[in-house]
C-alpha cells in the first residue's frame, strides 16, 4: 500500500507544534532567506532538522556540503558537530554565502566552517587530494543538478563505511515522474534516482520532506 501523507494546514502546523526545534539562529535566517527572489532554494526547517538528527545519529566529526545558499542547511549541520569538528561547504556565490557567514557567527559555529567559493567539483577533488578518502562522516548534495551523478560520485568516495550521502529535490517538484519532462535538470535527477536503486555500494530510503532527500548509508 503507497501511503505518503500531505502536510499542510492544520496538519502542517501540528507537525510544526508537536516536532519542530529551530534555534533562534536558524529561525532568524530562514525568515530573511524567504524574502529572496531564490526563496525556493532553501530547504524547509523540518529537513534541517532531520539532516541534523542523522549526523548526530552517525557521530560526525567531519561533513561535506555541495551547494550553501544562505547557510541553513550548513548552520544544521555545523551545530550537530563538536566543538572540533569541521564542516567543509562549496558554493559560487559570494552574495548568498555571505549571509551564511552572518548567521554561522550568530549560531557560534563559524570555525567549525571552511566555505569554498568556486566550482563544488574542483573542491572535491581537492578534498580527495589531501587524503580525506573515506574519511568524512556525511555529505550533503543541493546544487546544480546535470552535475548531481559527478557530486555524487565523489562524496561516496569521501564518506568512510557507515556515513551518509544526503541528496536534496530527488523528487523535483513531481517532475521526475513526468516522462514527458525532458529537461537536463529532470533527467540528471531521474538517471540519478535509477543509479541508486541498484547501487550496491549503499543502503538507500527516500526521505518525503521537502522536495525530497535521498538517504544513502555508505556500506
Amino acid at each position: 500500500m503507497k501511503s505518503w501523507p500531505r502536510l499542510d494546514g492544520a496538519l502542517a502546523d501540528y507537525a510544526d507544534a508537536n516536532w519542530l526545534r529551530e534555534s533562534p539562529p536558524k529561525r532568524r535566517l530562514r525568515e530573511e532567506t524567504a524574502r529572496l527572489p531564490q526563496a525556493g532554494m532553501q530547504i524547509s526547517a523540518h529537513q534541517g532538522q532531520q539532516i541534523g538528527l542523522l549526523a548526530r545519529a552517525v557521530g560526525a566529526r567531519r561533513a561535506v556540503e555541495v551547494g550553501t545558499f544562505t547557510g541553513y542547511s550548513s548552520l544544521c549541520i555545523a551545530e550537530a558537530l563538536p566543538a572540533d569538528g569541521k564542516l567543509w561547504c562549496c558554493d559560487v556565490s559570494e552574495t548568498w554565502t555571505a549571509m551564511a557567514r552572518r548567521a554561522w557567527k550568530e549560531a557560534g559555529v563559524a570555525g567549525r566552517i571552511e566555505l569554498t567559493i568556486g566550482p563544488a567539483l574542483g573542491t572535491l577533488d581537492w578534498l580527495l587530494a589531501q587524503g580525506l578518502a573515506n574519511q568524512l562522516d556525511l555529505a550533503f548534495i543541493d546544487a546544480n543538478k546535470e552535475d548531481y551523478d559527478a557530486y555524487y560520485e565523489r562524496c561516496l568516495r569521501l564518506v568512510r563505511p557507515g556515513g551518509l550521502v544526503l541528496i536534496d529535490n530527488v523528487l523535483w517538484g513531481g517532475a521526475v515522474a513526468n516522462l514527458a519532462n525532458m529537461t537536463a535538470d529532470t533527467q540528471a535527477i531521474r538517471a540519478l534516482n535509477a543509479k541508486l536503486k541498484g547501487d550496491e555500494r549503499v543502503d538507500v530510503a527516500l526521505f518525503a520532506t521537502g522536495d525530497g532527500m535521498t538517504c544513502a548509508l555508505k556500506r
